[in-house]
C-alpha cells in the first residue's frame, strides 16, 4: 500500500475534483464496459460518455463529489487515494443507480442539462441499466472484502427505504419535519456516509467517525439539494424551475413550511392539494409561501448546524492533513453550492 505526504499544502477544490477524476473515471468506465451491451449503452448515455445515438460525448457527468469523499477519507486516515479507487467507483456505480430510478419515479425529463435517460430509451431500459449499475457496484467492490460489501448494502438499503418513504410522503398531506429528516438520512446521508467509511478504511487509522462526517454531510447536502430544487437556477442547475413544486415533492424546506402553522404555511397546503399541474405563476407564488412560513430559513440554518457537527466528526477523526483540510473545504462546498 502507497502512502502520501500529509504536510503539503491544501490543494484548490477544482485541483482536488479534478485529481479524483483523473484516477476513478478510468476505473468507472473499465467497469461500465462489463455491462451487457444494452445497458451498457443507456449507462454511458447518463453518464455523459455518449450521446442518445452510441457516439463519443464529453456531456456533463456529475459532480463526482462522493468520489471525492472516499479518497480524501483514505488518505486523511493515512492511506493512499488509489488503493481507495474500488470504493470510489463502486460507491459511484451506486449513486447513479439511484438517479436513474429516481429520475424514472419523479418523471423528471431532464438532468445534468440534457434528457434524461428514461426519455431517450424508455423506462424499462432505464431501469435496467439502474439495475445493473447496482450489480456492478458490488462485483467491483467484493475484492476489497465482505464486511465492506455489507457496509454498501446497508447504506443502499437505507437509501432505498428513504426514497420509498419519498414516494409515500407525495401520497400524504401529514408528514412531519421529524419524519423528513429520517427520509433524507436514508436517502442522501447514509452514501455518503459509506462513502467515507468506506475511504477510511483504506487507511491504518481508519475510525467510524468518518462515517459520521459524511452522514452530517450528505443530510446537510439534502437540505442544500432541496433548496436548489425550488430556488435553483435552471441554467446552472440542469433542472426545470420550480421542479420539486410541480412534482408536489414534500423536501425538507416543504415540509417544514408546510407544518409551521401559519397563515402561508396553510396556503401552500392548499396548492399542493390541486390535483392538475400548477401554473408558472402559481409555482412561483408556491415558493413565496414556503419562504414565508419558514421553511427556506430553516433548511439554510440546519445545513450550517450540519456543517459545524460534520468538522467537529473530521476533527475527532483524523489529525490534520492536507487530506482534512480539503474534506473540510468539500463540506463547505456542499453546503454553498449552486448545483
Amino acid at each position: 500500500m502507497t502512502t502520501m505526504n500529509t504536510r503539503t499544502a491544501a490543494r484548490p477544490l477544482a485541483e482536488v475534483l479534478a485529481w479524483s477524476k483523473s484516477l476513478v473515471d478510468p476505473a468507472l468506465r473499465a467497469a461500465a464496459q462489463r455491462l451487457p451491451d444494452a445497458t451498457r449503452r443507456v449507462a454511458a448515455y447518463h453518464f455523459g460518455w455518449q450521446d442518445a445515438h452510441g457516439r463519443a460525448a464529453v456531456a456533463d457527468g456529475g459532480k463526482a463529489l462522493r468520489p471525492a469523499l472516499v479518497l480524501l477519507c483514505a488518505e486523511a486516515a493515512g492511506g493512499a487515494g488509489a488503493d481507495a479507487v474500488p470504493a470510489a467507483v463502486a460507491v459511484e456505480l451506486v449513486h447513479n443507480f439511484s438517479l436513474l430510478h429516481d429520475d424514472v419515479m419523479d418523471g423528471d425529463t431532464t438532468r445534468r442539462h440534457r434528457a434524461t435517460a428514461w426519455t431517450v430509451f424508455g423506462t424499462g431500459p432505464a431501469i435496467l441499466a439502474g439495475d445493473a449499475l447496482l450489480s456492478l457496484a458490488f462485483e467491483v467492490l467484493a475484492p476489497s472484502g465482505a464486511a465492506n460489501a455489507r457496509l454498501l448494502s446497508a447504506a443502499t438499503l437505507a437509501l432505498l427505504e428513504g426514497q420509498a418513504a419519498d414516494l409515500d410522503f407525495e401520497q400524504r398531506d401529514d408528514v412531519t419535519p421529524g419524519e423528513c429528516v429520517r427520509m433524507a438520512e436514508g436517502k442522501t446521508a447514509a452514501l455518503l456516509g459509506a462513502a467515507c467509511a468506506l475511504g477510511a478504511a483504506v487507511g491504518p487509522a481508519g475510525d467510524d467517525r468518518f462515517g459520521a462526517f459524511g452522514r452530517a454531510v450528505g443530510l446537510a447536502f439534502q437540505h442544500v439539494d432541496d433548496l436548489l430544487g425550488i430556488w435553483g437556477d435552471p441554467a446552472v442547475t440542469g433542472k426545470p424551475v420550480y421542479s420539486d413544486l410541480q412534482n408536489r415533492k414534500k423536501s425538507l424546506p416543504v415540509v417544514t413550511a408546510l407544518c409551521s402553522g401559519t397563515t402561508a404555511g396553510a396556503d401552500l397546503a392548499a396548492l399542493y392539494a390541486r390535483r392538475e399541474p400548477l401554473a408558472e405563476t402559481e409555482l412561483a407564488h408556491a415558493a413565496t409561501l414556503v419562504e414565508a412560513a419558514g421553511g427556506r430559513q430553516w433548511s439554510q440554518a440546519q445545513a450550517e448546524a450540519l456543517l459545524a457537527k460534520a468538522l467537529r466528526e473530521l476533527t475527532a477523526a483524523a489529525p490534520p492533513s492536507r487530506a482534512t483540510a480539503e474534506l473540510a473545504s468539500l463540506a463547505r462546498l456542499i453546503t454553498t453550492r449552486t448545483h
